[in-house]
């Protein structure tokens, strides 16, 4: 059972096992599935009340604070339990084309030659883990939710901002993948 739990999830099971969260938090609270308001729940706790922003009662939204703890801590003992020791694997076509940006360290989910301390001083590095994550940031907080909070909770609502946030996200992350990330990391 545990060789097997170290294998990726075929969509068949773990879309049908995510998609499951919505109607469980629906019916067990009438809560809303989204990782992002953790940070602002986070913020309001911590910060003077003070800011418009965060004035508001926190303390009911609780419960996504333990939500996102459950999803690190399950991250951690996954990690640490489930962790495969093999190098990811990668088609030869992308393994070729990643080579020409010297890319050929596969022992990571993420590419150690441009995800590391060292390469944050870089243009490259810069670009991609400090205006990366500000974009990603704003663009969450523009949208009102993050890909999961409207991916997969407010499209199973049906609601029409969802359903527009989610394009949107897909055309940004089409368009990043295909043509601004390569001139990136030719840097």
């Amino acid at each position: 059972m545990l060789e097997f739990l170290k294998q990726p999830w075929p969509w068949y099971i773990a879309g049908p096992l995510i998609g499951l969260t919505v109607p469980a938090l629906l019916v067990l609270g009438n809560k809303s599935f989204g990782i992002s308001s953790s940070l602002r729940h986070i913020c309001a706790a911590c910060l003077p009340a003070n800011i418009s922003f965060f004035k508001y009662d926190w303390k009911k939204e609780v419960w996504n604070l333990f939500f996102v703890f459950g999803i690190l801590i399950g991250g951690a003992l996954a990690m640490a339990l489930l962790a495969n020791l093999n190098p990811v694997v990668v088609n030869p076509k992308l393994a070729k084309e990643l080579a020409v940006y010297g890319i050929s360290n596969y022992d990571n989910l993420v590419p150690l030659e441009i995800m590391n301390w060292p390469a944050l001083f870089t243009l490259k590095g810069f670009l991609l883990m400090i205006v990366g994550g500000f974009m990603v940031g704003f663009g969450t907080r523009y949208a009102g939710g993050c890909t999961s909070g409207h991916a997969i909770m407010g499209l199973s609502n049906l609601q029409w901002p969802s359903l527009v946030a989610t394009i949107c996200f897909m055309i940004g992350g089409f368009l990043m993948a295909n043509l601004i990330l390569p001139h990136i990391l030719a840097l």
